[in-house]
C-alpha cells in the first residue's frame, strides 16, 4: 500500500535573518505540499513584506503558500488560502472572503468542529496537537482515534500537527493523515531544513 501522506511546512516562531535561503533549502529538499506563513501579533505592513518576501519562493516551486489568521490579507497578498483557527473569524465569513482560495481550519481533537468546518466549506481540517510541542500551548491533546475515524468517513482532508518529528510521524500515517504539519522537525534539525525535509519524507515514505 502506498501513502499519499504529504509534507506541510509551517514557518518558525520567529524568522532568522537568513530565511530565504533556508526556506528555498527546505522546499527544494523534497516534496513539500504548502507552506504556512504564521506570524502571531505583528502589523499588517509587517506580514505584507514578509508575505512578499518569501510566497515567490514557494509559488515558484508549486508549493501552496497559506497566511495563518488573516484571510483577509491572504486575498489581498495573493497567496494560496489561510488558514483559521476556532477564535479567528467564523468560518463562514473566511470561506466568502477566500472565495475559491483554500481555507484549513483547526479543530483540535474535534471530529464536531471538523464537521462543522467541513460544511462552511473548509478544504482540509487539522487536527493536534498529537504529541507535546514548544511553539504553541495546545488546549488538549488529540488522539489518533479521531484522525483515524475522519479519515476513514469524511472526503475532507486532514492535517495532523503538533510536534510530530521523524521519529514518531508512522502512526499519524498509518491513520491516513493527508497531510504532516511540521515546525521544529525542519526548522531545528541539527543538519539543517533540507535535511529536515529528508528525514520527514523518508519517515513518511517508510510508515
Amino acid at each position: 500500500m502506498t501513502n499519499d501522506c504529504r509534507l506541510y511546512l509551517i514557518t518558525p516562531p520567529v524568522l532568522p535573518d537568513n530565511f530565504e535561503a533556508q526556506l528555498a533549502a527546505a522546499l527544494d529538499a523534497g516534496d513539500v505540499a504548502a507552506l504556512q506563513l504564521r506570524l502571531k501579533d505583528v502589523p499588517d505592513d509587517l506580514i505584507a513584506r514578509t508575505v512578499d518576501r518569501l510566497r515567490p519562493i514557494a509559488q515558484s516551486r508549486d508549493v501552496a503558500f497559506i497566511l495563518n489568521d488573516r484571510p483577509d490579507l491572504a486575498m489581498k497578498l495573493g497567496c494560496d488560502g489561510a488558514h483559521v483557527g476556532q477564535t479567528d473569524m467564523p468560518l463562514k465569513q473566511a470561506r466568502k472572503i477566500l472565495g475559491e482560495l483554500t481555507l484549513g481550519v483547526t479543530c483540535h481533537n474535534s471530529r464536531h468542529l471538523a464537521m462543522e468546518a467541513a460544511e462552511a466549506g473548509a478544504d482540509y481540517v487539522a487536527f493536534g496537537a498529537f504529541f507535546p510541542t514548544s511553539t504553541k500551548e495546545p488546549p488538549e491533546m488529540a488522539e489518533i482515534e479521531t484522525l483515524q475515524i475522519w479519515a476513514e468517513t469524511m472526503e475532507v482532508p486532514c492535517v495532523a500537527i503538533g510536534g510530530i518529528t521523524a521519529e514518531n510521524c508512522a502512526p499519524l500515517v498509518r491513520a491516513g493523515a493527508e497531510f504532516l504539519a511540521v515546525v521544529g522537525a525542519v526548522w531545528n534539525h541539527p543538519d539543517g531544513p533540507a535535511a529536515g525535509v529528508q528525514a520527514m519524507l523518508k519517515a513518511i515514505a517508510a510508515a
